[in-house]
């Protein structure tokens, strides 16, 4: 569990209800009380028309009136036998000497004066209530933004708020690592240094003071960071980068010292911060008083004040390296650089059955065609694909996973959810099944591609309407000049099949388009697979781990010849598939009705299919390749 931080709470601001009790006793003293009263009063008054108070003047039934500016009421009779009248005033300028004539004892009624008094201190109460409520939600918005919780005093502004956890870090050790076994073993090091750290001070040894994990989302370097507080047995705490991000200059620094002090005080102890790149970019050249920059600067005289034998380890983990501040990096601060990248495909059985240990499933299950299947993928992936496993077992009615589970929940996670209830017209199903085939028999018919396991036309909630899975048969960590050529011919087989069937081009090779672009281009500006630009890199790729963007590094003139050199092998591979399902028009045909009927088709049946119609082993026509 996480120890919460002992941070003074402001006390309720009693005044606050005094002021509001008191502006409601004047409230409903002063203004509701005899506005109640004089509702009352006028519920007993009779309302008649002007005509007929004149008439009761002169017959000498009204006793006493009382003349306003727009009304006039009047009295008969004396005593406990009063009635009560009411009329409108009318412009009667002899209304006095009438009253008068008559004996009528009459009054001018004057507008009542208010109560100045009364109303100044009705206005100062509210005002004065204002500004208390005001200055309260101030203080607690200022109070949150310096890091506190609720209602945070004073006293807590410049607190770190770091998450402490105690030694077992809910039971997170090694064995719940799976796939990083590089990662891990960099790692044991320094928990071999937390049990015994004179061990290596006896020889003089020091320990490095920070160790930054690197490595794309998802791959567990906050899970690696727990985990070697789980096997030191030492206090983890664990907070974000962002939380060290200010709006008043200095809090940011003041959350940094506070956070050593607690580390300092907690020895033997691990730090774990992170997404660091928020507080550690880059520094320009421009010296200011700038919040990011103090705290950064705060953060590295903290790692160098203090002592690494007294067993504080600094963890990091970023998935930007290359935008973090050359002073971090420097021996002494953060100078071991752990790589977290994503698994291969033992690292991705491994993870599977880690997480498939948590749900019950049938023992037969075949962890790596699994694993084979998803390639790329990262930890987090493998486990939200074990999860919707068990989710797509418990839909179904049953209570152990099976390998089908298993098999749906990875298209799940790559594709998303099949979208049952969508309308497709016939016609537009039947281009879509072209062009799915087109897929599918241009990479059977190639060597040096991956086998075809599944083709489908259900549409899918990521936007696809349909696929065609290629499963590689062993984890690949080359791609050979051939096997990029030939992956673009692949993507560009469903528009071909649209051209060659129906004459017509459509949408739905959008994604084709853009996934082969981006292999020619790189083919070209960064792998030197071009006779034109041979051993040459042109273009820089930045944010690595973060779906690496490619910007590129050449004149104009050298970048229109680039997308000349990119046209033409699209270009090239766009005739290579035109051909190939020409050659192969009888089986584009009987695959497409069969998956038209099915819908959706294993790679067995497609192979089935494409064999019968060809009557010889696929792939045996072309041995070479072409570029």
């Amino acid at each position: 569990m996480a120890r919460k931080n002992d941070n003074n709470k402001f006390k309720k601001p009693m005044v606050i209800y005094y002021v509001i009790a008191i502006v409601l006793v004047f409230f409903i003293s002063f203004y509701l009380l005899p506005q109640v009263s004089q509702e009352k009063a006028m519920e007993e008054v009779e309302e008649v028309d002007y005509g007929t108070f004149l008439a009761m003047v002169e017959d000498g039934k009204v006793d006493k009136a009382y003349v306003g500016d727009e009304t006039v009421d009047f009295q008969v009779g004396e005593g406990k036998d009063a009635k009560k009248y009411q009329t409108t005033r009318m412009p009667d300028e002899r209304l006095a000497d009438r009253l008068y004539q008559e004996g009528v004892k009459f009054d001018r009624v004057f507008p009542k004066e208010p109560n100045y008094l009364l109303q100044s201190l009705l206005n100062f109460g509210l005002m004065l209530l204002f500004f208390i409520i005001v200055g309260q939600v101030m203080t607690r918005m200022l109070a949150r933004s310096m890091g506190g919780k609720g209602g945070v005093g004073p006293m807590s502004f410049g607190k770190s708020n770091a998450k402490i956890y105690d030694e077992s870090t809910e039971g997170v050790t090694f064995d719940s690592v799976a796939g990083q076994d590089e990662a891990k073993e960099a790692l044991t090091e320094i928990v071999d240094f937390l049990h015994d750290p004179k061990k290596y001070a006896r020889i003089g040894a020091t320990l490095p003071k920070g160790a930054l994990l690197v490595g794309p989302p998802g791959t567990g370097k906050t899970l690696l960071a727990k985990a070697v507080a789980g096997e030191a047995k030492v206090p983890f705490f664990s907070i974000s980068g962002s939380e060290f991000v200010e709006m008043f200059v200095g809090l940011g620094a003041a959350k940094v010292r506070d956070l050593f002090k607690q580390a300092n005080d907690k020895a033997p102890c691990i730090v774990f911060i992170d997404e660091i790149d928020t507080i550690g970019k880059k520094r320009d050249g421009f010296s200011g008083n700038d919040e990011r920059e103090q705290t950064l600067n705060q953060l590295l005289s903290e790692m160098d004040g203090f002592d690494s034998n007294t067993g504080v380890v600094i963890l990091a983990a970023t998935n930007r390296p290359e935008s973090l501040d050359p002073a971090l990096l420097r021996p002494g601060r953060f100078d071991r650089r752990i790589p977290v990248e994503l698994p291969d495909l033992g690292g991705r059985e491994a993870i599977l059955k880690v997480h498939a240990q948590k749900v019950k499933h049938d023992p037969d299950i075949d962890f790596r065609a699994i694993a084979l299947a998803t390639a790329g993928t990262s930890g987090a992936d493998l486990a939200n694909m074990i999860n919707e496993g068990a989710l797509t077992a418990v839909r179904q009615g049953r209570d152990r996973m099976t390998q089908k589970d298993l098999e749906d929940s990875v298209e799940v996670v790559l594709a998303g959810y099949e979208r049952k209830n969508t309308v497709i017209s016939p016609q537009e199903k039947k281009i879509i099944a072209y062009h799915e085939v087109g897929h599918a028999l241009v990479a059977a018919m190639q060597t040096h591609s991956a086998p075809v396991t599944k083709i489908t036309i259900v549409p899918r909630t990521s936007g696809a309407l349909g696929f065609t899975m290629q499963v590689d048969e062993e984890e690949r960590f080359l791609l050979s000049k051939e096997e990029a050529f030939n992956k673009i011919v692949t993507f560009t087989g469903g528009r071909a099949a649209e051209e060659l069937i129906f004459n017509t081009q459509t949408t739905g090779a959008s994604n084709d388009i853009e996934q082969a672009t981006k292999i020619a281009k790189s083919m070209i500006s960064r792998f030197g697979m071009s006779e034109e630009f041979g051993f040459v890199a042109m273009e820089e790729v930045t944010n690595k781990y973060l779906g690496g963007d490619g910007s590129l590094t050449v004149s104009d003139r050298t970048a229109h010849e680039i997308d000349l050199a990119v046209r033409e092998v699209l270009q090239k591979a766009q005739m290579k598939s035109h051909q190939i399902l020409r050659e192969n028009i009888d089986a584009l045909h009987a695959i497409s009705n069969y998956l038209l009927e099915r819908e959706t088709i294993s790679g067995e049946e497609f192979m089935a299919i494409l064999k019968k119609t060809q009557g010889e082993d696929p792939g045996s026509k072309e041995e070479g390749q072409e570029e």
